[in-house]
């Protein structure tokens, strides 16, 4: 079983070589605008065009589903909707949906295996979306590591 990679550097810019995958988490309601995607936004624009356009479509747009954007020859950005909106909830329950992420980190998984890619992110689901890391990071091993994909997490 790999283990997690832990690093001081910028997410959008991963290290290595060969094929690569940079997953982030994104809100079930269309929104773009705040947290890591702005980093990626800066570097890209495609990630936040095809992001809005899946929106618009409703096409499979729901909890746990990702969207995969070629950026470069070997590189693709990972649009996990793992956000039920962008608040906390009438409980006070922040917008992280773990259940979301888990079943996005299956679909990455084989993504990444069937392109041989490595798979960088930041604390994915620990900023705007209020999750916490001691929960994310089992998701993690359960869907990546345990399949040897090598996983590079950033610390900005």
């Amino acid at each position: 079983m790999m283990e997690i990679n832990y690093i001081k550097g910028d997410a959008t810019n991963p290290t290595g070589s060969g094929n690569k995958i940079i997953v982030h988490v994104c809100n079930d309601m269309g929104g773009w605008g705040k947290g890591f995607v702005m980093a990626v936004s800066k570097r890209w624009k495609q990630p936040e065009q095809q992001y809005r356009q899946w929106f618009k479509t409703k096409d499979n747009f729901k909890l746990g589903e990702v969207q995969f954007v070629q950026v470069k020859d070997e590189l693709w950005v990972a649009n996990i909707i793992g956000q039920h909106k962008i608040n906390k909830d009438e409980n006070g329950n922040p917008p992280i949906r773990y259940e979301a992420i888990l079943l996005g980190l299956e679909k990455v998984g084989q993504f990444a295996i069937d392109k041989s890619a490595s798979v960088h992110m930041p604390r994915i689901g620990c900023g705007l979306a209020g999750g916490a890391w001691d929960k994310i990071e089992p998701l993690i091993n359960a869907t990546l590591t345990t399949k040897n994909i090598q996983i590079t997490v950033y610390d900005f």
